[in-house]
């Protein structure tokens, strides 16, 4: 082989020396970089894999969010709709209490009157007994005349008027 140009010994010695080579390449550089590839793989994949489990809390808090703003939401319904029912309670027993109290009133007025007219009638009674008394009282003691009669009732009638504007 040697006429081809190829040198045996060197030919082995520069199998034996890639061979070498390649048993040092692969020791010291290929696996330690296949194994800080896989490293950086599988980095890789558990960055993804926390990102898509955050995506997932973030629409579970999302969800969760939107849940508790409706349910405040339906809360604060519930208070103003309370609040307007104890409203238009107050209001309502607000307006008993005082057409109650405005029938008491009245009433007490009704009675205060019918008192108060009972009382003048009585009045007037004593009053037109007392005259009708006076006013005999002079009859029998007068003659039956129908001149004194009349200056008699004009008299007793003027007596009843001083005594009622005396009595003001």
């Amino acid at each position: 082989m040697e006429a081809i140009g190829i040198n045996i010994p060197g030919l082995i010695s520069q199998f034996i020396n890639f061979g070498v080579f390649l048993l040092l390449l692969t020791v010291f550089l290929y696996r330690p970089v296949v194994r800080m590839l896989d490293q950086r793989s599988d980095s890789i994949k558990e960055s993804l894999e926390q990102a898509e489990r955050a995506k997932e809390e973030s629409a579970k808090s999302e969800e969760q969010v939107q849940q508790a703003l409706a349910e405040s939401r339906d809360r604060a319904q519930q208070i103003v709709q309370q609040a307007q029912e104890l409203s238009r309670k107050i209001e309502e027993d607000a307006k008993d209490t005082a057409r109650t109290e405005a029938e008491g009133l009245v009433e007490r007025a009704r009675s205060d009157i019918q008192r108060e007219r009972d009382d003048a009638i009585e009045k007037v009674r004593k009053e037109f007994a007392d005259l009708a008394i006076t006013a005999a009282e002079k009859v029998i003691n007068s003659s039956l005349d129908a001149d004194k009669h009349r200056n008699l009732v004009e008299d007793v009638l003027n007596e009843a008027g001083s005594d009622s504007s005396g009595a003001k």
